[in-house]
């Protein structure tokens, strides 16, 4: 028979938590990158663990680090005078933010925090600049991801001043499924969107998004499964965005 000892040893190495890889293998922006070159930019970030809610950076703080998810998934929110949070975006892990600090020299426009237990890589504004210039395919994907967000931005700013609160929601739910493809006309968005959470993008109530979800329901488009929110129907739910656009 083993020592009852062993036994206790056993016990504790399973529970021990196991220390966390450090990698920037699933960074997309970093995709062209050699394992050489991966491993200093590694080696150059500093490393922090975040707990679900944590803040990671705070809007007009003056740091410049840029931020790479390697675990977890964080939100970029800002606040309304009255302390109303606005929802800007939602980073799963392979994203990165924080350039524009980095590239501008100038405090953070949002603030970001992990929505799930979070592993973020900070690397130093003088390694992301000096990787810009040594790299022309990571500046071209930086640039490619600030012009979306200019037309992201554009495109809510004509919803809010053109939209009502219902079309706005079906608008919503339009850039989200097309980042969510799942075939030529259907989308399955995972996790399900939180009624809350899309209220705050579009600047309405959580009841309202309730009703027009049931409606989408009724129609066919949606299907909420247990996990999944399913858009069977991609191709109508934009003809209804740019019925009401004029489009």
């Amino acid at each position: 028979m083993a020592p009852a000892g062993n036994d206790d040893g056993q016990r504790r190495k399973q529970t021990t938590p196991k220390p966390d890889s450090r990698s920037l293998a699933g960074i997309e922006l970093l995709a062209d990158l050699g394992p050489e070159e991966l491993a200093a930019e590694e080696t150059a970030c500093r490393w922090k663990r975040y707990l679900p809610h944590q803040q990671i950076i705070d809007r007009e703080s003056k740091s410049s680090d840029v931020f790479f998810v390697a675990e977890g998934r964080t939100r970029v929110v800002n606040y309304s005078f009255s302390g109303r949070g606005i929802i800007l975006d939602e980073l799963p892990a392979g994203s990165y933010f924080g350039e524009l600090a980095a590239l501008d020299g100038r405090p953070r426009s949002a603030r970001v925090v992990a929505r799930t237990d979070s592993l973020i890589a900070a690397l130093p504004r003088k390694y992301f600049l000096r990787l810009l210039e040594k790299r022309p395919q990571v500046a071209r994907r930086v640039m490619a991801r600030l012009a979306g967000i200019v037309r992201v931005s554009t495109d809510r700013i004509m919803e809010l001043s053109t939209l009502g609160a219902n079309n706005r929601v079906h608008a919503d739910l339009l850039r989200h499924a097309r980042t969510c493809m799942d075939g030529e006309n259907r989308a399955a968005i995972q996790p399900i969107p939180v009624h809350g959470d899309i209220a705050s993008r579009v600047s309405t109530t959580r009841e309202t998004v309730a009703r027009v979800m049931n409606e989408l329901a009724r129609m066919g488009i949606l299907e909420r499964k247990k996990d999944v929110l399913i858009i069977r129907d991609i191709a109508r739910l934009q003809e209804m965005v740019e019925e009401v656009r004029g489009e």
